[in-house]
């Protein structure tokens, strides 16, 4: 009988130094179980921030590109943005633009 509770004592032991090794690992510290899940999700969130910046700089080299190398592309974004004519062209505009009320597209 005093075998048995020796050996219990030992497996109780030894099951508590495991447990206290995992509540280690699994804490919220620097090296923890919690900490990783965190740098994975921080991780995630910075590679969908990538993708979008890739994509975005993707559609501002084509937009460079079409600039540098349409005329008629580079005439519309001069007249859209800057308010550009050509010589003997009028611009009507309506009381409607004017309020803010209505604007035609």
């Amino acid at each position: 009988m005093a075998f048995f509770k020796k050996s219990y004592f030992a497996y109780i032991s030894i099951l508590s130094f495991v447990a206290v090794l995992l509540l280690a690992w699994i804490s919220p510290g620097r090296h923890g179980l919690i900490d990783l899940y965190k740098m994975q999700k921080e991780k995630e969130e910075y590679l969908a921030i990538i993708r979008d910046l890739k994509e975005k700089n993707r559609l501002l080299a084509a937009e460079i590109r079409r600039l540098r190398e349409d005329k008629e592309y580079l005439e519309s974004v001069a007249r859209k943005e800057l308010g550009l004519i050509k010589d003997n062209e009028i611009i009507y505009r309506f009381k409607e633009d004017w309020e803010g009320n209505k604007k035609r597209k």
